[in-house]
C-alpha cells in the first residue's frame, strides 16, 4: 500500500451529526486517532439546533484535517448529510461514520491496505454492536459469520447473504471514484436508506473484498428514552418507508434478472423485517393492526413459495394468519414468535395431525401451514411445556394488586380432574438476587383455558432492597398433580399505561424508591420497575445515582467487579483444567472408586452399565460414582452417586479414582495419573471409518494429532468383539496388542444369552407393558445412525418414508418402533399412535433390541449387535452414494456383506417388510455367518470376565 503525502487523502470519512453536540467530539476523535494518518474527516451537520455545528466548527478550527458542512435546512433522515459529504470529499476513498459511534483505529488501515490489494470497489468489514448501558459490557458482533475470513468476490451473486443481510453502508469503504461514476447516492426523505443505498453499491461493484477485522463500534443504547428513527415501528409510516425501500430493490433486481437474489431477499424479509413489526402488534391499536395487514398483504402476498421453504413453522403460520387478519389465532402465534419454545394456542387434533387452530383446515395451503405436529407439543408432559399465560386483569386496590390470567391447556394436557396448586412469585431479575411468593387463591378449568385470580400484596411484602434490583419479573408457578410448570405473565391486551404506582418499603428506605410501577418487558411479559415520587426522593435517589459514579463508588465497584471475575475465572474450563491437573498430583487415590460414564454422561446404559450391574449383583464393595449431563440426572438409579459432568465433585472423582470405566471418552484434557486404571468399552464395532482413518483426523495440523493421540492413550484397556474391531478400531486408534480386551461387549451379554432362551428378557417384558406393546404381534424396529451436514454438525432427522402410509399398511401386522440414534429426536403424529411407538429416550438400547423380531436400519453400529440376537434385518440405504461419497467412507461394502435384503426405496422397504416369515427364512446362512465374523468374542459372559480380572479380587471397601 501507497502512503500519499500530497493534498489528496487516502480516506474521507463522511461524520454526520443532528443534536448530538455531546457525543460528537468523540467520534471525530476515533477518526483522528487512526493508524492511517492520510484521513480527513467532514462533519455534515443536519441543520441541528443544540450547537452541534458550533462544536464541528471548533474541531475544525482545531485540526487541519477537520472541515464542517452544515445543510441549509434539516432533511429528516441520514442519508442527505452523506450525499453532500460525498460531493465535498478529496480522499480516494470515503467512509461514513455517525455522530454517536466510533471506528476501530486500525479501521482506515486495514480498509484501504485490502481495497489497493485486491483492487475492490467496495470493502467490508465486522461491525460489534455495543451496548453502552450494560453493567456486563454485552458486545455483539453483526452478522460475523460473514467475516470469518478475508474473501473478495466479482459479484455479489457469489454472496447473497452479504446483500440481504448486511445492509449498513458504516462498516464498509468505497473507492470515491466508484460512487461518482455510478451515481450512487442515498435516497431523501425516507427512512432505511442504508438498505437501498448498500444494494446499489453492492450490484454495481465489480470486486467485492470482506475482511476479518473489526471496523465499526456500533453503540446501542437499549433503555433509551427517545427511540430512533429506525425503531420507531409504532409509527405506520415506518413500516411503509420500509415496504417502500424493499420495492425500490426489487425493481433493480428484476430489471438486472437477479432472481435468486430476489428469492434470498424475500426470504430474509419473512424472517427478519416482517418479525420486528409483529412483535409489536400485540400492544397497538385495532385501527393501526389493519393497516399494517393491508400494507403486509400488498407486499407479501405474491412472493413464490420458496419464499417460505426455509421458515420455522411459526414464522409461516404468523405470515399466514396476518395475510388474512386472524387476529384471534395470530396474537398467540406472535407470543410464540417471540418467546421460540412457548405453546400458546389450545391446539386441535384432527385427522391423526395436529393444528394451530381448527380455522382455515379447508384451505389446503391453511391445512398446510397450521400442522404444527412436527413441533411436538402433543409429545410433551406438563412439566416440559412452556405455556401462555395471558393476563386478564390487573387492578390495584388497597389489599395490593389483583391479577388474573388465563393459562392455555393445549390438547387437554392439564385433566379436568387434576390436582391444582399455585404461587405468583416477583423475582429481582438480577442474579442471585431475592424472591418473594404469593399463594394464589383460584385456579379452574374454564373452557379451553386453566384461569387463575389473586392479590399479592406488595406493599406489605415485597420488600427490595433499592438500587440494584430495579427490575422485578412475574412467573405463576402451577403445580400440576404435583408438576411443576413455570410460566411468564404475558401482556399486550392488558393495558398498563393508565396503571397505577404501588406505594413499596425498600430496604434502603422511601428515599430511596417508594414506589413500584408495572410494564411490559421486550418480549412482552409483566414486569414491575421501582419508581420515586416526589421531588425529594427524585433528588435522593439522583444524588445517589451520581455518587454511583464518585471515586469511592468507582473503587467499590471494582473491588465488587474484580470478585465477579475471579468467581467467573473459577468456573472457567482452563481453570478447572489447571486444577485437576494439580489434583491428581496432590490428593490420593481413593482404592476401589469406579467413575462410570456412559455416552458422554447423556445415559445410564450401554457396557458401563453392564460392568456396574455385576458389580452390584455380586456386591463387591466398590465405591460406585456415574456421570450426568445436563442440568438433572433422568434414567440413572437412585441408589448410585452422581455427580455433574465439568462440575468440581466430576473432576475430582477423576482424579481420584482408581478406576475409569466408559464407552465413548472422559473429557480430552484431563489426563490419567498412572494409579488409575482406564476401561475403554467403546460403543459399537465400526462400518464407518473411525479415528486417525477419517479424513478429518488425517489433515489435522500435526500439534492437534498428537494431542488427540495423548488423549486416546490414556486408555489402559479397550474392549473389542472380534478381529474386525482389531483391524479397524485399535488400528484407527493406534492401541497396541497388549490393550486388547478380547471379551466381547457387556452390554451385549443379554442379546446372546437371549438368542439361547426360549424367555423374553425381564427388562424387554417391562418396557412393553410399560409402553402398552401388544406382544400378541411382532414388534419392528427401526433404527437409523444420524447424518452430518455438510459444513459440521447434525441434520434434524427426517423419516426417509411416510410414516402414516407405513402405519395404515402394517399397523395390522406387527407393531413398529423407531430408535434415533442419541444425537437426534423424531416426534411422531397422533395418527400412529399404539401402531408406531417411539423409542429414542429410553435410556438403554439393550431391552429394545431384546423385544424386537425384526430391525430395519441403515449403517448404525447396531447392526453387529442386533445380528447376536440371529433374528432378521433390512437394510434401507436410501442414500448410499452420498453417505459413502460424501461422508467419511467405510471399511467394507454392506451391500455385499448385509445379512439381509438391501433396499433403496420406501417401496421396496414395504415389500421387504410384507412377509416377515420369508425374510427370516430367506438369511438365516448370512446371519450366522455374519454375526460369526463380527461378534467372535460376543460370549454372553464379557462383563462377568471384565469383573473377574479387574474387580473380582477386591476385599472389603476401601
Amino acid at each position: 500500500m501507497s502512503q500519499h503525502h500530497d493534498s489528496t487523502p487516502d480516506i474521507s470519512v463522511v461524520v454526520i451529526v443532528y443534536n448530538d453536540a455531546e457525543r460528537l467530539p468523540t467520534a471525530v476523535q476515533s477518526v483522528l486517532d487512526q493508524t492511517l494518518h492520510n484521513v480527513e474527516v467532514i462533519v455534515a451537520d443536519d441543520h441541528s439546533t443544540d450547537g452541534s455545528f458550533d462544536v464541528a466548527q471548533r474541531l475544525a478550527a482545531a485540526s487541519d484535517r477537520v472541515r464542517a458542512i452544515q445543510l441549509p435546512e434539516n432533511s429528516g433522515g441520514c442519508g442527505e448529510p452523506r450525499n453532500q459529504g460525498i460531493k465535498v470529499a478529496r480522499g480516494r476513498y470515503v467512509m461514513f461514520l455517525d455522530s454517536d459511534d466510533t471506528l476501530e483505529p486500525n479501521a482506515c488501515r486495514n480498509m484501504l491496505e485490502a481495497a489497493e490489494r485486491t483492487g475492490a470497489d467496495l470493502v467490508s468489514g465486522l461491525c460489534v454492536r455495543v451496548h453502552i448501558d450494560s453493567r456486563t459490557g454485552k458486545t455483539q458482533k453483526w452478522y460475523h459469520w460473514l467475516y470469518k475470513e478475508t474473501r473478495t468476490f466479482d459479484s455479489v451473486a457469489e454472496i447473497p447473504d452479504l446483500m440481504v443481510f448486511d445492509t449498513l453502508s458504516t462498516n464498509k469503504c468505497y473507492r470515491r471514484e466508484f460512487l461518482l461514476e455510478n451515481d450512487l447516492t442515498f435516497p431523501r426523505g425516507i427512512h432505511y436508506e442504508d438498505l437501498l443505498f448498500s444494494a446499489q453499491a453492492y450490484l454495481a461493484a465489480s470486486k467485492i473484498t470482506l475482511i476479518p477485522n473489526t471496523v465499526y463500534h456500533w453503540n446501542v443504547v437499549e433503555k433509551a428514552a427517545e427511540k430512533s428513527i429506525s425503531n420507531r415501528r409504532n409509527e405506520i409510516r415506518n413500516f411503509a418507508d420500509r415496504l417502500e425501500i424493499h420495492r425500490r430493490i426489487d425493481r433493480i433486481l428484476a430489471a438486472e434478472g437477479h432472481d435468486a437474489l430476489k428469492l434470498h431477499k424475500d426470504r430474509k424479509f419473512l424472517k427478519h423485517d416482517l418479525v420486528l413489526y409483529l412483535r409489536d402488534l400485540p400492544f397497538l391499536d385495532d385501527d393501526y393492526r389493519h393497516r399494517f395487514a393491508e400494507m403486509a398483504r400488498g407486499y407479501i402476498a405474491d412472493f413464490p413459495e420458496e419464499a417460505y421453504e426455509e421458515l420455522t413453522p411459526i414464522h409461516r403460520l404468523c405470515a399466514y394468519l396476518l395475510l388474512r387478519e386472524d387476529w384471534e389465532h395470530l396474537m398467540p402465534a406472535i407470543d410464540t414468535l417471540t418467546n421460540k419454545h412457548k405453546v400458546s394456542s389450545p391446539l386441535v387434533q384432527k385427522d391423526g395431525r395436529i393444528f394451530w387452530c381448527e380455522q382455515h383446515l379447508d384451505d389446503p395451503l391453511g391445512r398446510a401451514v397450521l400442522d404444527v405436529t412436527d413441533l411436538g407439543y402433543h409429545d410433551r408432559p406438563v412439566n416440559r411445556l412452556n405455556l401462555r399465560n395471558a393476563v386478564t386483569r390487573y387492578a390495584e386496590n388497597p389489599a395490593g394488586v389483583a391479577l388474573a390470567g388465563a393459562l392455555v391447556n393445549p390438547l387437554g394436557v392439564i385433566q379436568p380432574d387434576a390436582r391444582l396448586e399455585g404461587e405468583l412469585e416477583f423475582r429481582a431479575r438480577r442474579k442471585s438476587l431475592q424472591s418473594f411468593r404469593f399463594p394464589v387463591r383460584v385456579i379452574r378449568h374454564e373452557g379451553e383455558s386453566i384461569t387463575w385470580e389473586t392479590v399479592a400484596p406488595l406493599a406489605q411484602k415485597l420488600r427490595p432492597v433499592g438500587i440494584i434490583d430495579d427490575v422485578w419479573d412475574v412467573r405463576l408457578h402451577l403445580k400440576v398433580d404435583g408438576e411443576t410448570t413455570i410460566s411468564k405473565l404475558t401482556v399486550g391486551q392488558t393495558d398498563l399505561e393508565g396503571a397505577g404506582e404501588i406505594r413499596i418499603r425498600p430496604r434502603l428506605g422511601r428515599m430511596m424508591a417508594d414506589r413500584i410501577q408495572p410494564h411490559a418487558t421486550a418480549n412482552g411479559h409483566l414486569a414491575f420497575r421501582l419508581a420515586q415520587h416526589g421531588k425529594l426522593a427524585q433528588r435522593t435517589s439522583a444524588l445517589v445515582q451520581n455518587n454511583m459514579h464518585s471515586a469511592p463508588a468507582q473503587a467499590a465497584k471494582k473491588v465488587l467487579r474484580k470478585a465477579v471475575a475471579v468467581r467467573k475465572d473459577l468456573n472457567s474450563g482452563p481453570t478447572k483444567i489447571d486444577t485437576y491437573h494439580r489434583m491428581i498430583k496432590l490428593l490420593p487415590v481413593r482404592k476401589g472408586t469406579v467413575v462410570f460414564e456412559s455416552h458422554l454422561g447423556k445415559q445410564y446404559s450401554d457396557s458401563p452399565r453392564a460392568i456396574y450391574e455385576e458389580i452390584k449383583r455380586r456386591n463387591i464393595p466398590v465405591k460406585a460414582i456415574w456421570s450426568y449431563a445436563g442440568a438433572k440426572p433422568t434414567g440413572f438409579p437412585k441408589d448410585v452417586e452422581l455427580v455433574r459432568r465439568w462440575s468440581w465433585p466430576y473432576l475430582r472423582a477423576l482424579a481420584q479414582a482408581e478406576f475409569w470405566v466408559d464407552n465413548q471418552g472422559f473429557p480430552l484434557k484431563l489426563a490419567k495419573r498412572p494409579e488409575t486404571t482406564y476401561i475403554q468399552t467403546w460403543h459399537g464395532s465400526a462400518l464407518k471409518r473411525m479415528g486417525f482413518d477419517e479424513p478429518f483426523y488425517r489433515v489435522m495440523p500435526e500439534h492437534e494429532q498428537q494431542a488427540y493421540q495423548k488423549a486416546i492413550d490414556r486408555f489402559d484397556h479397550f474392549v473389542v468383539r472380534g478381529e474386525h474391531d482389531e483391524k479397524t478400531l485399535a488400528r484407527a486408534y493406534r492401541l497396541p496388542e497388549e490393550k486388547l480386551l478380547r471379551t466381547g461387549y457387556p452390554r451385549n451379554d443379554a442379546l446372546v444369552q437371549a438368542r439361547e432362551s426360549a424367555t423374553l428378557d425381564p427388562a424387554a417384558e417391562e418396557l412393553a407393558e410399560r409402553l402398552g406393546i401388544r406382544r400378541d404381534k411382532p414388534v419392528v424396529l427401526y433404527a437409523p445412525t444420524f447424518r452430518a451436514k455438510t459444513g459440521g454438525g447434525v441434520r434434524n432427522f427426517e423419516f426417509p418414508f411416510d410414516v402414516e402410509e407405513f402405519a395404515e399398511r402394517f399397523g395390522d401386522q406387527f407393531t413398529l418402533l423407531i430408535r434415533t440414534h442419541y444425537l437426534n429426536s423424531v416426534t411422531l403424529p397422533p395418527s400412529v399412535a399404539g401402531r408406531v411407538v417411539n423409542v429414542s429416550n429410553e435410556p438403554d438400547i439393550t431391552p429394545v433390541l431384546l423385544l424386537s423380531d425384526v430391525m430395519i436400519t441403515d449403517y448404525s453400529s447396531v447392526m453387529f449387535d442386533y445380528s447376536l440376537l440371529q433374528r432378521p434385518m433390512v437394510f434401507f440405504t436410501y442414500d448410499w452414494d452420498d453417505y459413502v461419497n460424501n461422508s467419511r467412507g467405510t471399511y467394507f461394502d454392506l451391500r455385499e456383506q448385509a445379512p439381509g435384503p438391501v433396499v433403496d426405496t420406501a417401496e421396496e422397504l414395504f415389500e421387504a417388510l410384507s412377509d416377515l416369515g420369508a425374510l427370516a427364512a430367506g438369511h438365516e446362512g448370512r446371519l450366522k455367518e455374519f454375526m460369526t465374523q463380527y461378534g467372535e468374542y460376543d460370549r454372553g459372559d464379557a462383563a462377568a470376565r471384565i469383573v473377574d480380572r479387574f474387580f473380582g479380587n477386591q476385599g472389603e471397601a476401601r
